[in-house]
């Protein structure tokens, strides 16, 4: 169960600063840290309700220590040239209290349209989910994203295969920033969702005409060629608009004369993006835990804007910040691990920079324990 008291954990207000390394002036930060005191301290340094996406991978109490080599990485280390990424020792308890007093920090630096992201596993994300609805109110729960992460495999245990972990989507307020996400349609969908073909070879759909409604008068309750629209329901446009669409032949009778609106194929952008993501992982990753970009690209489109401020505290290999990078936003990436922000370097500093997508600029920052 949930801390009862983690609703209202204050700020543990500290007058320690960052070390600079660098001396860069930027909006962007790379911050070695415990993140619980790095999160405190960007509210102190007025970052409150300026972050308008948080996404975060956090260590999901699996009881293990995750290592690195250059050719390799490994959840047990087994070789003296391994080096720890990082440890998730937690029992499950210790993990919930660990994750909620973060978030209780993240929600206050949420910006009103702002939206988080917390990626996790079946074996827990049940319980996070009781966690977020408790910290962002369940009727800010958007999606529980299942993401297809790996090929099946032929493990002996008494269960079925596990190839699936989940993301919590939710945003901080009522209207968060929302970028449709389309998804191109595949030569099944061209053919099974547009199954009728015009005289020139163009294939189309149809929809209804017609959407519920309480509205018993107005523009969209008026007769169409002698048709009122069902009791209930109202014309998805005025009279007036659907005598163009007919006129310009967008409208198909039916042989009971009921109209619908013609819908085409080479005129759609893509499909909607549903709550499956087959985005599967690095099969050879540089750091333990790695996650596929397009997985990032597609959340930092979708919920965030140029010259958002994207937030990811445990950041590991990097991956969100050069999402955030290539994508135009600002960023602030925190991780403890001297090795983590060292991989981060390298894969931020490998970015080849051009005229539309400039080299990184990033403050590259220290937060000490004391």
């Amino acid at each position: 169960m949930m801390n009862p008291n983690i609703l209202n954990t204050a700020p543990k207000l500290t007058t320690t600063e960052f070390i600079s390394l660098n001396q860069t002036v930027s909006p962007n930060k790379l911050i070695q840290g415990n993140n619980l005191l790095v999160l405190n301290q960007l509210l102190n340094l007025g970052f409150t309700e300026k972050i308008d996406l948080v996404y975060i991978d956090p260590p999901f109490a699996t009881n293990n220590v995750f290592t690195f080599s250059e050719e390799r990485t490994s959840t047990i280390s087994s070789s003296k040239g391994d080096k720890v990424a990082y440890s998730d020792k937690f029992t499950h308890k210790e993990f919930l209290d660990f994750l909620g007093e973060r978030l209780v920090l993240l929600k206050q630096l949420l910006s009103e349209k702002g939206s988080i992201y917390v990626h996790t596993d079946y074996k827990i994300g049940h319980y996070v989910k009781i966690l977020m609805d408790d910290i962002f109110g369940i009727d800010n729960f958007r999606n529980d994203i299942t993401r297809i992460k790996c090929n099946p495999k032929n493990f002996a245990r008494k269960g079925y295969g596990n190839i699936k972990d989940m993301i919590l989507f939710y945003s901080k307020g009522e209207k968060p920033i929302w970028n449709e996400p389309k998804q191109p349609y595949t030569e099944e969908d061209r053919l099974k969702l547009f199954p009728k073909v015009e005289k020139d070879g163009r294939r189309y759909t149809t929809i209804p005409l017609h959407a519920p409604s309480e509205t018993k008068n107005g523009k969209t309750s008026q007769a169409f060629k002698g048709i009122l629209p069902p009791k209930g329901r109202h014309w998805r446009t005025d009279v007036e608009t659907l005598e163009l669409w007919d006129k310009e032949g967008l409208i198909e009778w039916s042989e009971n004369g009921n109209p619908r609106k013609k819908i085409y194929f080479d005129e759609q952008e893509g499909k909607r993006t549903q709550d499956i993501w087959e985005m599967k992982d690095p099969q050879y990753p540089v750091y333990p835990t790695e996650k596929n970009s397009d997985l990032l690209d597609l959340i930092i489109k979708t919920s965030s804007n140029r010259e958002s401020y994207v937030l990811d505290c445990f950041c590991g290999s990097g991956t969100t910040l050069k999402s955030a990078h290539l994508l135009g936003r600002n960023w602030i990436g925190i991780d403890q691990s001297e090795q983590a922000i060292k991989m981060m370097i390298e894969k931020l500093d490998g970015i080849s920079g051009d005229i539309f997508t400039p080299k990184p600029s990033y403050e590259l920052l220290v937060y000490p324990t004391k």
